[in-house]
């Protein structure tokens, strides 16, 4: 297996990064690794219903996705309509510094990410965030 699909299965070192190797390398491993990749583009995304807009549309999230904090973080923790993955990986790809949010959203997103991070360690499955 290629080093770094091992690295994503090691769920304690989850978390959020900066992307070191080139999408397609990351899309491979994650393949290779049997993990879900979440692929969103967040380039020009200006405000909390973008945002929100650009991660249903990559993660194919559910009909009826309420397009708030609250349905983000339920969606997030409950991936069991994209079918079964060892993990996950979350790539948001054209991402500015701050989101393209207020500073108070960009602090519940951070926050949304983080708890989605140790929700998925606390269940034995890794869930990666890149950002590229």
């Amino acid at each position: 297996m290629d080093t770094l699909a091992q690295q994503l299965n090691n769920r304690e070192a989850a978390g959020s990064f900066s992307l070191q190797c080139s999408v397609e390398t990351l899309r491979n491993a994650a393949n290779e690794a049997g993990f879900a990749l979440f692929d969103a583009d967040l380039k020009g995304v200006k405000g909390k219903q973008n945002l929100l807009n650009a991660l249903a549309q990559s993660a194919s999230f559910p009909p009826g996705f309420g397009a708030n904090w609250d349905a983000l973080a339920d969606a997030l923790c409950d991936l069991s309509w994209c079918g079964e993955a060892v993990g996950y990986v979350l790539l948001l790809r054209n991402a500015s510094d701050t989101l393209g949010l207020s500073a108070n959203d960009r602090e519940i997103a951070q926050d949304i990410l983080a708890d989605t991070v140790v929700y998925w360690r606390q269940r034995n499955k890794a869930f990666w965030i890149f950002f590229s």
